[in-house]
Order: structure tokens, then sequence, then C-alpha cells
């Protein structure tokens, strides 16, 4: 799981290059860290990623599963459970879409203003 996780911080980091947003590859590689870890923990196959650059830079991973994470505040001896809490924190809007064949988990980040 470890390598398909990196490989996946690997293409949107490079995505976000070419489309000239690097400035947004720390938060985005978390996001896509966190998403595409619990799709392959908690979901089902098929997992797809998915970087949209619209009003804002969108990231989406969907999963063949119906069931939704629930997000919580770790305790501080927890070994994990802080992934969604961080997303939730510093990500400008998030959530969850259900589709006829799973879900969608998102998350956006605000453009950089251009000057």
């Amino acid at each position: 799981m470890p390598e398909v996780v990196a490989q996946a911080r690997a293409l949107a980091t490079r995505q976000i290059s070419v489309r000239e947003l690097a400035d947004l590859a720390p938060l985005t590689e978390l996001i896509v860290s966190e998403l595409v870890t619990n799709a392959i923990r908690y979901g089902r196959s098929p997992i797809s990623l998915r970087l949209i650059r619209e009003h804002a830079l969108i990231c989406e991973v969907s999963d063949a599963s119906g069931t939704s994470p629930h997000l919580r505040q770790a305790a501080t001896t927890d070994e994990g459970g802080r992934g969604l809490f961080m997303i939730a924190q510093r990500a400008d809007a998030r959530g969850t879409r259900y589709t006829p064949t799973g879900k969608i988990i998102w998350a956006e980040q605000a453009l950089p203003v251009v000057r």
C-alpha cells in the first residue's frame, strides 16, 4: 500500500506543477495521501483519484464502497485517525458524494491569487 500512496502523491504533485500550482503542493500531498490511504484501507476497488481545476483545486478520491469515513479527533495515544481531521482543518471545503457505484470523498483548496 505505501507504494501506491506514494505514486498517487507523485502523480498529483506532477499535475499541479504542470498547472503552475506548486504553492498548493504540500496540502495537496497531504490530501491525496489521506484520501487514497482511507480508500485503500476502508473502501473497495476500483479506487480512482482526480484533480480538478475549476474555481478551486478539487481533489477527489472515489471507491466502490458506500461507507463514509467519520471525522474524529484522535487521542494523543492513538496510532491513526488524524488524517481527515487535518484535512478538515486545512482545506477550504470538503465532503462526500454518493454515487450509484460507491462514493467520492473530496477536498478543495483556493487557487492562488495571480497578480
